[in-house]
């Protein structure tokens, strides 16, 4: 068990919470969620006992061991694969050390025999034979091919590969308690479905932070929401918090409702819920946590969330794009071999693939950013597009003026004043906030001031590549919600696993021969192409 007392932290006089008490318990997983920069990180680096808290304590069990997925990925450049991934369980690692300190000696002596042999014992006890295999196994599971690197020099791993091993290391010799922040970041779908089923058997304490609302949703038995510098507990996965905290804030808010009718209507909720089906052991253990919920336990979010909607000027023609063998290397590597397809009126089209690259470069070609080296493609006459790049530097890093004047230009009408101001107060910009300098925002204000310039040309196509990058939960709802909720079409590229699949009606592969493409959703195209 791991318990928080009575924690604060403060920077530079601000609490950024204060006053936190949470019990974390063994078979459970618990997920950290909040708006950027509430504090999310912080509050796990203060339970590691990397970072000092204002005031309280972090208690945990001294027989018990906590493991902690790092992200420094330079850290352990002198090192092999393997003694990477060996550390996650430090005192293996540090007899392993002693172990091969004292076999190298001349002379051995039988004080150094008498050492060794209780470095064996305890080399034994911690399952020290068979750290060669569980570390191969754990590096295998997250589509690493062990028997290539696992002895190799983690300074000749790519940036991708380090996120693999140090995950690895987290995971490794079997903790007591696991913290980790980010974990599926960088991660294909099938080593993130491989870390699901991880977790699903997993018999200690898990805390994580994650944007991956399908992760949290297969993995998470509770919710540690940080919220106006609060910290509250909550049973249930992500999905739950979400509509119950929606529902709780709607009753709330309806004065006209009788008491009674509301605490049915929540009761019903909790229902509903409580027999829902999930491919993760944890839903056993969920559905046991939330029928005994009571209506007073359910959430009730002060979070704000922003509104995201894109509306069309003109309702688009029949013809909306053709892709005719579009072909296109950068760097002597082939990137897009092939490529042809059509568009049809109401296609959500999301483009998948090995690589980010692939489905990046089609959309600048598309976009005129750059050119094919073979073959062709035409817009339909009717069409109109708004592209939402993955990397949207250009539009920020030279640029001192305000939101409020780099707004402006994006607008096709003569637009006041008070309608810029609404536009982004959709995306929570208020006040003064508005005259900032775009060239100082964080990464998370850049990509929702993207969002309301799209917002305002009206297109009937969107071209829409990674847009949760640098997005907190809520904001990535919102996002979503703005698509699903769209009539006209939309093209795109996106690791999320949720948001590719309630948006997408249609499935594109870029493959080495072309492209593989069916009316689908996203689980389904996972299950098709195995």
């Amino acid at each position: 068990m791991l318990t928080v007392n009575h924690l604060s932290i403060n920077f530079d006089g601000e609490n950024l919470f204060s006053d936190v008490n949470l019990k974390f318990t063994e078979g459970n997983c618990y997920g950290v969620i909040g708006a950027n920069g509430a504090g999310k990180s912080t509050f796990l680096r203060m339970l590691s006992g990397d970072l000092e808290p204002s005031t309280g304590t972090v208690e945990m069990n001294p027989n018990l061991r906590m493991s902690v997925l790092r992200q420094d990925h330079f850290a352990f450049d002198e090192f092999t694969v393997l003694d990477t991934i060996i550390q996650g369980n430090p005192r293996l690692y540090e007899i392993m050390q002693e172990k091969d300190a004292l076999y190298a000696k001349d002379p051995f002596t039988e004080e150094d025999g008498n050492r060794a042999a209780e470095l064996e014992a305890e080399f034994a006890e911690l399952d020290g034979w068979n750290s060669d295999t569980e570390a191969g196994r754990l590096l295998q599971g997250l589509g690493l091919k062990a028997d290539d690197i696992l002895y190799s020099g983690m300074r000749y791993r790519t940036d991708a590969e380090k996120v693999k091993i140090l995950l690895a290391q987290a995971l490794f010799g079997h903790p007591d308690i696991l913290l980790l922040d980010e974990p599926t970041n960088h991660l294909d779908i099938h080593s993130i479905s491989w870390l699901e089923d991880f977790l699903a058997d997993y018999e200690g304490t898990v805390i994580v932070v994650s944007h991956d609302r399908h992760f949290l949703n297969n993995v998470c038995t509770h919710i540690v929401d940080i919220d106006y510098g609060k910290v509250k507990l909550y049973v249930g996965n992500y999905e739950f918090w979400y509509e119950s905290s929606q529902l709780v804030q709607r009753t709330l808010n309806d004065q006209k409702k009788k008491a009674d009718e509301k605490i049915r209507e929540l009761q019903e909720f909790i229902r509903r819920f409580s027999a829902n089906k999930s491919k993760s052991k944890q839903a056993t253990s969920r559905k046991k946590l939330i029928d005994k919920l009571t209506v007073d336990e359910l959430p009730a979010s002060s979070r704000r969330y922003p509104f995201v909607g894109f509306t069309m000027d003109r309702e688009p023609g029949k013809d909306i794009l053709e892709v005719k063998g579009i072909s296109k290397t950068i760097d002597g590597e082939k990137i897009l071999n092939n490529v042809s397809f059509r568009v049809a009126r109401g296609d959500k089209i999301a483009f998948v693939g090995k690589t980010e690259q692939a489905a990046t470069t089609l959309f600048q070609i598309l976009m005129g950013e750059l050119e094919p080296d073979e073959g062709s493609f035409k817009w339909g006459v009717s069409t109109s597009q708004s592209y939402f790049p993955k990397d949207n530097s250009a539009f920020f890093n030279d640029h001192t003026e305000s939101m409020l004047d780099w707004l402006a230009p994006y607008s096709q009408t003569d637009t006041l004043e008070t309608t810029l101001r609404s536009f982004l107060g959709k995306m929570l910009f208020s006040g003064n906030d508005v005259y900032k300098p775009v060239n100082v925002l964080s990464g998370g204000e850049k990509v929702r001031c993207m969002l309301a310039r799209m917002m305002l040309f009206g297109s009937n196509v969107l071209v829409v590549d990674q847009p949760t990058n640098h997005l907190d939960l809520e904001s990535i709802t919102a996002v979503n919600n703005g698509l699903i909720d769209f009539k006209g079409n939309v093209l795109f590229a996106s690791h999320d696993h949720e948001f590719t699949q309630t948006i997408a009606n249609r499935i594109i592969e870029i493959n080495e021969t072309g492209v593989w493409d069916k009316q689908c959703t996203y689980d389904e195209y996972l299950e098709i192409r195995g």
